[in-house]
């Protein structure tokens, strides 16, 4: 099983100092050129203020992480898996995780990093900023990533793929025949309505608990018997599998 992530615009600051940015440590290290590319582009787009707030989309409030994407080499490194934070990181609580879930989630996610490609959870990356729709000057990330994406995402997937990416995420590395949920909301009367913002807390809670129990399961029955017996609602709907929200009780890890 693999379950693919989207990154997260907000990043935990700080990280190994003694360790720093190592593109052929990183997972599918065949990409080396394409992140090589995007860092060289996104170092230039960085390199001045105005630049930076048109190509990068800042606000006054957050034109200074620009200077992140100037520091790669040189900033400290952490597992991708915590240095991003914010709705759907949140409740993976990854920094205080036990060893046996860090070790599930290092096997079998996958993050797809605007900066780096695909990456594993426990690949250590330095802070940046960057978007699925950055403008980088004449690199075009909608069409640097997709195709190399989708060839290394392939040859890793074998069995079930769990796609848990945005839209715009999952455009930059279609992955055919990957199961993408739909995260919904029932109410009492059973009616359904797609969560919008929300979804990811969902999401980060199903990861969460993926990585807690060890779940073991390479096909979509599998999951939803694993899912069924950790009080988890996956269902047929009219466009594929919807999970219940309501089923994801905060976790623990």
């Amino acid at each position: 099983m693999t379950v693919l992530l989207p990154p997260s615009e907000t990043k935990r600051e700080g990280g190994d100092t003694g360790r720093t940015l190592d593109l052929r440590a990183l997972s599918f290290p065949e990409l080396i050129d394409e992140r090589a590319a995007v860092i060289t582009a996104a170092r230039s787009v960085s390199s001045e203020e105005s630049s930076a707030r048109a190509a990068l989309k800042l606000g006054p409030k957050s034109v200074s992480e620009r200077l992140r994407n100037l520091e790669l080499d040189t900033s400290g490194t952490m597992p991708a898996i915590e240095r991003y934070t914010g709705v759907l990181y949140d409740p993976l609580v990854a920094q205080d995780a036990d060893d046996a879930t860090r070790a599930w989630w290092f096997d079998h996610v996958v993050v797809q990093s605007a900066m780096f490609g695909p990456i594993g959870a426990g690949d250590p990356i330095p802070a940046y900023r960057l978007s699925h729709d950055s403008r980088l000057g004449s690199l075009r990330l909608a069409s640097h990533w997709p195709a190399v994406s989708s060839r290394v995402l392939e040859s890793r997937t074998d069995g079930l793929v769990l796609d848990l990416r945005s839209e715009g995420y999952r455009q930059l590395g279609p992955v055919p025949g990957a199961v993408a949920p739909r995260v919904v909301s029932v109410d009492g009367s059973g009616r359904r309505r797609a969560l919008n913002h929300w979804n990811k807390t969902a999401k980060g809670r199903l990861v969460a608990l993926l990585g807690r129990t060890g779940a073991d399961v390479s096909s979509m029955e599998a999951l939803v018997a694993w899912a069924a017996e950790s009080g988890v609602v996956f269902e047929r709907g009219d466009d594929g599998w919807d999970l219940v929200a309501e089923s994801l009780e905060p976790v623990a890890v």
